[in-house]
């Protein structure tokens, strides 16, 4: 079975739902590890009532390199089987842009959710970009890392449609609701091996 490892820095709403997901018996996964670079992050409790090894890897303060950071992060998730064979990386609110370095050894296995509908609104305050954009419709994108900013092969998207009395908050509430239920689902397909990475494109068989 695969292992699996969620990066978190917050509360890691998306990480509760995947592990809940597990907990039903609906993934055929382990959940080997969830490690935080923020000490206070709520969703460490929330992994350890759901039964998950947590580990802290401070980011703050840190004085080496990324790569040298990331090192620290490969390393955890490799003592817990989270290996370039037998793994798979969430991130999951992970407030740090992973390596080059991280990255290639993870090849196509470690994938992120992204409030957008990609490749649109990329980066930071995505849900405040398309209200500002005036678009009709958003959403959310579950996607693999690959070493650009949301750039990466696309395996999953739900689309939410913006209200026109929508503020920055009501939007973001909306697109959550379908993170929470495409994120599991994407954590399914690559468990069962149904995701097939072609260049860009991604077929689920």
């Amino acid at each position: 079975m695969l292992n699996l490892g969620i990066l978190i820095s917050g509360r890691g709403s998306n990480m509760e739902s995947i592990l809940k997901t597990i907990k039903r018996k609906k993934i055929p996964i382990n959940p080997a590890i969830v490690i935080s670079n923020n000490p206070n992050a709520k969703g460490l409790r929330i992994a350890q009532k759901l039964g998950v090894k947590t580990e802290i890897i401070e980011s703050k303060g840190f004085k080496g390199t990324r790569e040298e950071y990331d090192e620290k992060i490969i390393s955890a998730l490799s003592k817990n089987g989270v290996t370039p064979k037998n793994g798979l990386v969430c991130l999951a609110g992970f407030m740090r842009i992973i390596s080059p370095k991280f990255v290639k050894k993870y090849k196509n296995r470690i994938i992120n959710i992204h409030p957008a509908l990609l490749p649109a609104f990329p980066g930071l305050d995505s849900q405040k970009q398309a209200l500002e954009y005036g678009t009709k419709y958003s959403g959310c994108t579950v996607h693999f890392v690959d070493s650009g900013m949301d750039t990466g092969p696309i395996i999953i998207q739900a689309v939410v449609k913006v209200k026109e009395n929508d503020t920055e908050e009501s939007l973001s509430k909306r697109i959550l609701k379908e993170e929470h239920r495409i994120y599991p689902e994407a954590v399914n397909l690559f468990a069962r091996k149904k995701i097939k990475v072609y260049g860009r494109k991604t077929k689920i068989t």
